[in-house]
């Protein structure tokens, strides 16, 4: 009697290793966009080699994330009008061909994680270990830890393996915020284990001296415990999240306290705090310069051509809806500012729903809401990651979409099921359909 072989088909294990390759190739691209120290980065040429051969593989836009590439298309479109205003171009351009390249690379983080939810995890934990090794360049950098550790600072303040503290920081954010969930909503030895990365973390933060950074990680703190608040309705949950907050809280207040020891430190941070700078007020500080943009703007509905605010009074717009307005035309801020609302209302309504992918979801979508907020007083719309929490959003969205739809498919099957037998000739049921499993 001969044996049978239970050997793993061929397919099955080039299956297997095509999928891991992936995973793998999307983690180190996740894990570069925490290394933008020069232009272009290592980031960008990674990806841009890694779309077009994932794209030969079989990257699909779906119907799903449609508005979110109509969208971003339009609002670049919006770039190449206002450019056409400008007299010399001088680098526009390329800064143009930047903002195109960082809205396909949305478009790709919608895509994958729509086909595969499960990269959702391999994604953030890509981003932890990015936030970390950069928060802790930082960090060294900033006491002068190793020669040449100033290399990772700017102006005194920790900027990690960035250009500007300013990005540094809130790019930290949902690293802190995913953390943070992590010890909120999962294990109570979660607390033990996670907390020390937490604090490396918050403490590349705090080091940027970044006000709008500080802002990002408080206001999506609050927000994403406020939202498990909610989302839960569980009264032994409810205080477990109170009791872990607040010794969160606790932990990070005393470790900025214990910072603030450090000789010159607390002066530095009382001058950082303030809520005016030196350079936003005056003639032409940052306050000013929105005035004279809002004029412009009005003036010149086809823009005035990006980056070219800033040759004409020295400091760019700091504004992302004034940026939109002069860099991308009327036509830009219509599609910038219809893919904002259309995002936040399509990321709300299914954001407490119960998903494999919720988790995720919420992280990137707190994160994503105060950096708009962020966006009032600075400039985002080269920021690598927030390109990235675009697509982690949409995704969700698409994902949300495709979820409803086997659901529908999967009731009518089981409607024509249950009516067919009776007419049956033979009495035997057709065959049944299963709608794809969400793991």
């Amino acid at each position: 009697m001969s044996a049978i072989s239970h050997d793993v088909p061929h397919y099955a294990v080039n299956a297997k290793l095509i999928a891991l390759i992936a995973s793998g190739a999307v983690f180190f691209g996740v894990f570069l966009s925490g290394f933008v120290i020069d232009e272009p980065a290592p980031y960008d040429l990674y990806m841009a080699m890694l779309i077009p051969i994932w794209a030969l593989f079989g990257l699909r836009i779906s119907r799903s994330i449609a508005p979110l590439v109509t969208l971003l298309i339009v609002f670049d479109i919006g770039g190449l009008i206002a450019m056409t205003q400008m007299g010399e171009l001088y680098q526009t351009p390329f800064y143009l061909a930047v903002s195109f390249f960082l809205s396909f690379t949305a478009m790709f983080y919608a895509s994958i994680t729509e086909q595969r939810p499960d990269i959702y995890p391999l994604i953030f934990t890509a981003w932890v270990v990015a936030g970390l090794v950069t928060a802790t360049l930082g960090i060294l950098g900033y006491f002068h830890a190793f020669p040449g550790a100033e290399r990772f600072t700017r102006y005194d303040r920790a900027m990690g393996a960035f250009q500007d503290p300013n990005v540094f920081g809130p790019f930290l954010a949902l690293p802190a915020v995913y953390l943070l969930h992590r010890i909120l909503a999962g294990r109570t030895r979660n607390l033990v284990l996670l907390t020390p990365l937490l604090l490396v973390i918050a403490m590349g933060v705090f080091l940027s001296f970044s006000r709008g950074a500080w802002g990002v990680l408080v206001v999506s703190s609050v927000l994403l415990t406020a939202a498990l608040f909610v989302q839960s309705s569980s009264g032994r949950f409810r205080l477990k999240i109170i009791v872990m907050a607040i010794l969160a809280f606790a932990i990070v207040t005393l470790s900025v306290i214990a910072i603030l020891q450090i000789p010159g430190m607390e002066e530095f941070f009382r001058s950082r705090a303030r809520l005016e700078q030196s350079y936003d007020a005056g003639r032409l500080g940052r306050f000013a310069r929105y005035g004279y943009g809002a004029m412009m703007a009005l003036e010149h509905p086809l823009g005035i051509g990006a980056l070219n605010f800033g040759r004409i009074f020295g400091e760019d717009t700091h504004d992302i809806w004034l940026k939109a307005l002069l860099d991308y035309s009327w036509l830009g801020f219509a599609a910038f500012l219809g893919l904002v609302l259309w995002t936040l209302a399509a990321g709300f309504r299914i954001l407490f729903r119960d998903r494999p992918w919720q988790p995720y979801l919420l992280c990137a979508y707190v994160v994503f809401v105060s950096h708009l907020g962020l966006g009032t007083i600075i400039d985002i719309d080269h920021w690598r990651h927030v390109y990235m929490l675009l697509g982690l959003i949409w995704g969700a969205i698409a994902l949300e979409q495709r979820y409803q739809r086997d659901r529908t498919v999967a009731r009518r099957t089981r409607q024509r099921q249950t009516l067919l037998p009776a007419f049956w000739p033979t009495g035997e049921a057709p065959l049944q359909t299963v709608p794809p499993a969400y793991k």
